[in-house]
């Protein structure tokens, strides 16, 4: 997998949370959450990781996984778009 350049943190990214829903047996969770890391590394945001196997979650994110959201609005589900989220990306460096 090709390594991310790293972009100097902007403000607008270091603001930007990204969460990753997941469940244990989730089979495609890894790949997601490999290239949620990748992201994070180059642009500076926040990553976090939830552990969604509590039903109350599917009222928020539905009820399957992965599921991507960022700065609490769902953006993905089951991979990351990656020239969606490079699209999001460059959006918020122009905040």
């Amino acid at each position: 997998m090709t390594r991310l350049a790293r972009h100097e943190a902007l403000p607008a990214l270091d603001r930007m949370t990204v969460t990753l829903y997941t469940r244990a047996r989730c089979c495609c969770c890894h790949s997601v959450r490999e290239t949620l890391s990748e992201y994070q590394e180059a642009h500076g945001f926040r990553f976090e990781e939830v552990d969604a196997s509590d039903p109350a979650f599917e009222a928020l994110i539905g009820p399957t996984v992965p599921v991507i959201a960022v700065d609490g609005k769902v953006r993905f589900r089951g991979e990351v778009d990656r020239f969606q989220f490079e699209r999001l990306l460059e959006a918020r460096r122009g905040d």
